[in-house]
């Protein structure tokens, strides 16, 4: 039996997936983005212990919110870093009949037959889409894109329902043709049901000063959460209409 390491819990989560849902945050993260908001979930040591049979026993006690499109959302960190785990606890979701959802930017070192263990229990994916290009990837996350378009091609292959997600940086992931550019890529994937536009924000910063770490984006200031709004459901559009005259 697998055992996870979880950072922790929030029972009534409104914006991580469809209805209400637990959003369960795990330990451990490859990628470091400049605006990340939880670097205290890096660390794949760090959290509590839980198995699977613990983590669906306490979320049998939530069903009753779930209703008819709610569930769970298993965050991070990146939960792909603990894969046995997850495959598990998902496995263990869909036998007691709760919608799944992982949010994820695809990054992990588990072979694909693990990942499709983990995908085939995945009723729904938050794909969390960096940056489009390799320059742009590694300029954000500190890391290579490969891993991320490699889980992407998976859950493509196994026909899994995506919402794409991307935050939006001042000076590092705005502009007009950045987002036209990211619009027409996310217009060659299968299976989008939503793509958000995510506004920068700094609610994470006293972390780094509270741990120590120099934060990249100091002097940044915040979006405003409307401000995105236009382009969001312009993507949105666009995506519909193309896959429309397919």
């Amino acid at each position: 039996m697998a055992v996870g390491r979880i950072h922790s819990w929030e029972s009534m989560g409104l914006v991580d997936g469809p209805g209400i849902r637990t959003v369960i945050f795990l330990q451990g993260c490859h990628l470091r983005c400049q605006y990340c908001h939880n670097p205290d979930t890096w660390e794949l040591k760090g959290g509590s212990e839980q198995t699977p049979e613990e983590i669906v026993k306490r979320l049998e006690r939530f069903k009753s919110y779930y209703k008819n499109n709610g569930g769970v959302t298993f965050s991070g960190g990146e939960p792909l870093l603990q894969p046995e785990f997850l495959a598990e606890t998902l496995a263990l979701c869909k036998a007691h009949h709760i919608h799944t959802c992982i949010d994820t930017a695809g990054v992990s070192d588990a072979d694909p037959d693990t990942l499709r263990s983990i995908l085939k229990n995945t009723d729904l994916i938050l794909f969390d889409l960096k940056d489009i290009t390799p320059e742009g990837y590694q300029r954000v996350t500190g890391r290579k894109q490969d891993t991320s378009l490699r889980f992407l091609n998976l859950a493509q292959e196994m026909e899994i329902p995506l919402w794409i997600r991307h935050v939006v940086v001042p000076h590092l992931t705005d502009g007009e043709q950045h987002l036209r550019n990211l619009s027409a890529f996310i217009q060659t994937l299968r299976n989008v049901e939503r793509i958000e536009l995510l506004p920068y924000h700094t609610l994470g910063v006293e972390k780094y000063h509270t741990m120590g770490l120099p934060y990249q984006l100091e002097g940044i200031k915040p979006m405003e959460s409307g401000q995105l709004l236009h382009f969001q459901e312009q993507m949105n559009r666009d995506y519909n209409n193309a896959q429309s005259t397919k």
